[in-house]
């Protein structure tokens, strides 16, 4: 079962190469009929083709600025397309920076219930999993306090307990669990382990070549927001350092 489908999507920024202009200096431009400012269009990802089955893992590897950021954003509706269809089916649960999606005011028990309904989850079955996402997390001596306190490494203690405990269908990883110490990395990769036994899908971003291909079905290799390959994980990988050897 497909349970991911992207077709030629596209996502263009403008990008300006002159300073904004006043409100007194855009109408002497219209009123003179001068032209606009400079700008370049730059696409963050262009003709991208993907499906992705259920019970996967895919990797996206590639240089910084390749768009494998970008691209989880759209797939979890935090950015929309320029062009191209999106087709998603099931709960997303993203995981794409630290602290995203945190009240810095709130404390750690506060914001899991605000991040629940921010993934479609009732407080009510909030209230139900908060003991085993303060278990998992480790962070019992530090739920009650304002996460502005938190250290980058408690936000991805936290942040990963609370995606991965709503239950979703698809889990997006963006490099977050290189923050965590080697022991919480290992707790992190076990729970993987156990999603993939579930077949649920996974899409994970990282420059961490071994993990990638330890974790994956499958790697996409992206280069300037393009698919530029897509295959076995070790395959990938040859082509990947073949490309850096040349830089």
């Amino acid at each position: 079962m497909d349970i991911i489908t992207l077709e030629n999507l596209g996502l263009k920024y403008r990008l300006y190469h002159e300073r904004p202009l006043t409100l007194k200096e855009s109408l002497f431009n219209i009123f003179h009929r001068r032209l606009s400012p400079h700008y370049e269009d730059l696409w963050a990802l262009k003709g991208i083709n993907l499906v992705v089955r259920k019970g996967e893992t895919i990797g996206l590897i590639g240089k910084n600025g390749s768009g494998k950021t970008t691209l989880l954003k759209i797939i979890s509706r935090i950015l929309v397309p320029t062009c191209g269809a999106v087709v998603v089916r099931g709960k997303v649960s993203p995981m794409l920076s630290i602290g995203v999606g945190f009240h810095p005011e709130l404390t750690g028990r506060e914001n899991i219930y605000l991040n629940g309904s921010i993934l479609g989850m009732p407080g009510k079955e909030m209230h139900g999993k908060i003991d085993e996402i303060i278990n998992f997390s480790e962070l019992e001596r530090f739920i009650d306090v304002p996460v502005r306190h938190y250290s980058t490494g408690m936000y991805m203690r936290l942040g990963f307990s609370i995606a991965t405990a709503v239950d979703p269908d698809i889990l997006l990883i963006d490099e977050v669990l290189t923050v965590g110490d080697e022991s919480f990395q290992a707790k992190c990769y076990r729970k993987i382990d156990e999603f993939q036994k579930r077949e649920k899908t996974i899409i994970f971003v990282s420059h961490d070549l071994d993990t990638v291909s330890r974790v994956s079905t499958r790697l996409a290799l992206l280069t300037r927001g393009g698919i530029e390959a897509i295959g076995e994980p070790q395959e990938i990988i040859n082509l990947y350092r073949k490309e850096l050897e040349t830089i």
